[in-house]
């Protein structure tokens, strides 16, 4: 096999050097349970807290409003049950949008069945929320909007302070999921009008297994997670010391580099998109290339199935995805791309390439001189592709 071109960094990222080295004394030297109260102990709590100021101070928060969790998906199913559980004195109505992960999707599913009612908002061509579709739905018994910071599959950025600031003058709560957004763009809770936010460390070169839930003081919740009192009370589960050190230093490196990173993968993308559409007839960009983060390509292929291409692109090491990693198993075409309007055939089609810090400009131009006779092999096999 060619050397491995990884590039399905939005379903998850290799750690790095610097986060490794930072997590080793956890695992190796301060290994007690960080609630005992021995010194070896606070060692550990100590450095659990250092990780808290660092995913603090890289989303504008103070660090009690910081709960470590699991996961991504802890966290925005956190955020959704127990604000559901706990105001649901004061109405049962929530808001999401249509193209939603599934950690919010099957929430709010969840939400559903127990006698919540949703109302999904549709989305834009573009993949995006219109804020008038969001005044327009809410009630005064709506408790809580959900929407995501930046589409997991598309990366298209959703204008999330101006939803916020919507759903705050009617005093409901607002929670993004922004495991997409953090380490990748400038994230400020103040300036974006949320009362809760997920994040998820290994979206961003640390490991798997941690992500944190941002709580702003003053926000009515409960515990999803019951045992101990770790977590001030509110999530229990003995700390995953080890992870919460690595992604207090994955956070901090991705801040540090941010500027630089944004505009060097935002460069890598457009060579891929470009080399791709330039050479590939019969080829869309799905989403928006301005309005996203950058490092994500979702394109759709006509005339062939983008397992097809998952397949033949593994064959050369090159690793990409169809969609959300979550979802990979199903067979069915992209619930996003079907929710912006595309058809059955192009949303088949889609092949999402994310690009991260390891990424190289050797590494685009490979993907794109293996995509060009891949492609040209299966439309041949193809009986719907139009030939003269």
């Amino acid at each position: 096999m060619s050397k491995v071109i990884y590039m399905d960094n939005a379903g998850s990222t290799k750690v790095r050097r610097e986060v490794i080295d930072e997590m080793m004394p956890q695992l190796s030297e301060e290994y007690a349970n960080p609630s005992s109260v021995y010194s070896l102990a606070r060692k550990s709590m100590g450095a659990i807290n250092d990780a808290r100021e660092k995913v603090a101070k890289a989303i504008n928060a103070q660090p009690r409003e910081i709960f470590f969790t699991s996961s991504g998906t802890e966290a925005n199913n956190w955020a959704l049950q127990c604000i559901a559980n706990t105001n649901s004195n004061k109405g049962k109505h929530i808001i999401t949008s249509s193209i939603e992960h599934p950690a919010v999707l099957n929430t709010c599913k969840h939400l559903e069945n127990i006698g919540f009612e949703i109302t999904r908002l549709p989305v834009s061509p573009e993949g995006l929320v219109s804020p008038d579709d969001l005044r327009k739905a809410l009630r005064p018994d709506t408790i809580l909007v959900s929407d995501m910071f930046v589409n997991n599959e598309i990366r298209t950025e959703h204008p999330i302070a101006e939803l916020g600031r919507i759903a705050r003058e009617k005093g409901t709560y607002f929670h993004t999921d922004a495991i997409q957004a953090v380490g990748h763009i400038p994230v400020d809770v103040e300036a974006l009008n949320v009362d809760l936010l997920s994040l998820s460390g290994h979206k961003f070169h640390a490991p798997k297994g941690v992500g944190a839930l941002y709580i702003r003081k003053g926000v009515k919740i409960c515990s999803l997670l019951y045992g101990g009192g770790h977590e001030r009370g509110l999530r229990a589960s003995t700390h995953n010391a080890p992870g919460i050190v690595a992604l207090g230093k994955a956070i901090e490196l991705a801040t540090e580099d941010m500027g630089a990173e944004m505009a060097r993968l935002a460069a890598l993308r457009d060579r891929l998109v470009d080399g791709i559409l330039s050479r590939i007839e019969h080829t869309y960009l799905n989403g928006c290339r301005t309005n996203s983060v950058p490092g994500i390509a979702n394109i759709s292929f006509e005339f062939i199935e983008g397992e097809s291409l998952l397949l033949l692109l593994e064959h050369k090491g090159i690793y990409c995805s169809s969609g959300s990693a979550c979802s990979s198993g199903s067979l069915d075409p992209s619930p996003v791309l079907m929710a912006m309007g595309l058809t059955h055939s192009k949303a088949h089609g889609s092949l999402r390439m994310s690009l991260g810090y390891f990424s190289t400009e050797d590494d685009v131009d490979t993907v794109i001189e293996e995509l060009v006779p891949i492609v040209k092999r299966l439309r041949e096999m193809s009986p719907t592709f139009p030939r003269d």
